[in-house]
């Protein structure tokens, strides 16, 4: 087993792991980072659905409080997230578990997303996310959207 491989070129290293696993040599597994990729592919699809939760707020933050400003793109970047938040927990149901801190940190980007790109002022935004889980993926929620796909 070589473990500086895991230092010196990781890419190498994930195949030889796999070969490993595939042909039963556990004798040749890097079990102390095998455990550690393992544990941050996780965390990864924590990272991921805080992400597109940001993504989704902010452009539900922007629709409501600038409604002389709304798009097309607005609609369909909504739309599109609410698919893929559907899509991740479909593959990642455990994920579910997860939810409510999740909307707290992309409660945190989507702010930050609204005010970069809006004149909107932090002191006219909500200090806590207004919405429910059930309300975020709900393609009737903002009422005055319309979706087109």
């Amino acid at each position: 087993m070589n473990t500086n491989l895991y230092e010196t070129d990781f890419y190498r290293w994930t195949f030889e792991q796999a070969q490993f696993l595939e042909l039963g040599k556990l004798e040749g597994l890097d079990l102390v980072n095998l455990a550690e990729e393992i544990i941050s592919l996780g965390k990864q699809k924590q990272q991921e659905i805080s992400n597109r939760l940001g993504i989704l707020i902010g452009h539900i933050l922007k629709w409501q409080y600038q409604p002389e400003k709304r798009t097309r793109i607005w609609q369909v970047t909504i739309q599109l997230q609410r698919a893929e938040i559907q899509d991740l927990l479909t593959d990642n149901p455990s994920l579910k578990s997860y939810i409510d801190m999740a909307i707290q940190r992309g409660f945190r980007s989507g702010l930050a997303l609204v005010l970069s790109e809006t004149p909107i002022k932090k002191k006219d935004l909500p200090a806590v996310c207004p919405y429910v889980f059930e309300q975020l993926l709900d393609t009737n929620f903002p009422d005055d959207i319309e979706m087109e796909f």
